[in-house]
């Protein structure tokens, strides 16, 4: 019979957060900051929440999926599949925009984020879920999104800081900056529906991709095959 804790991973910014959690509240946190360094620096606080019998209580293992540091969260993602192999137990995958304050108790929100190269992203949030995949956008886009949601009342945040992004300065103020972590994305888990949790526990661990991955085609005819 598996155990009833639950192993968390937030490795999605450079605030990151791993957790012991369950069945009723967190137990421990443990978090560190690393900008490029996620991989040498996740294992410590991982040993440590491990350390005694801990590993034979848990039963599930969650983990951040971003959108975020792409590195960071592959790094999270990695070591969430290695233990929940090594544990015999399911690892499933949360959005880690869940995970920030705003979208605590189920609130509405929306988080933005720049896609790099003159594009950005948004996705509205309610009741630990979100509202459809995140949209892609330039600045006129962003702009208007943001417009719109703070018209709605409804909180806009994000992981990075809010000077990053081309808004109006009366806009731009109303950003809040807002980091997940692990004690939240549990909650998240909890707080969702029985239909999300199921497509979450179906799906395979991976980023939460803000466009399809690339694949570059053989640049050599004769790689592609006859024809």
């Amino acid at each position: 019979m598996r155990g009833t804790t639950s192993l968390v991973f937030e490795t999605s910014t450079a605030h990151a957060s791993l957790a012991l959690a369950g069945p009723d509240q967190v137990r421990t946190q443990r978090g560190f900051r690393s900008d490029r360094n996620h991989n040498a620096m996740l294992f410590d606080p991982l040993a440590e929440l491990l350390q005694g019998g801990a590993r034979e209580e848990i039963g599930m293992v969650l983990v951040g999926s971003g959108p975020g540091s792409y590195s960071g969260t592959r790094v999270g993602i990695a070591a969430a599949q290695g233990v929940a192999i090594a544990l015999g137990c399911p690892a499933m995958a949360v959005p880690s925009i869940l995970a920030v304050p705003s979208a605590a108790k189920g609130a509405r929100c929306m988080a933005i984020g720049d896609a790099r190269r003159g594009g950005f992203w948004s996705v509205r949030i309610e009741e630990f879920r979100l509202a459809g995949e995140p949209s892609l956008t330039d600045a006129l886009g962003l702009e208007s999104v943001v417009s719109a949601a703070l018209a709605e009342g409804i909180a806009v945040v994000s992981f990075e800081e809010p000077e990053r992004f081309p808004l109006a300065e009366s806009h731009a103020r109303c950003v809040r900056l807002e980091i997940p972590d692990a004690t939240r994305l549990w909650q998240a888990w909890l707080g969702t529906d029985d239909e999300t949790r199921e497509k979450w526990s179906k799906a395979i661990p991976q980023p939460l991709y803000l466009k399809p991955p690339h694949i570059t085609p053989a640049k050599r005819s004769w790689l592609g095959g006859p024809g």
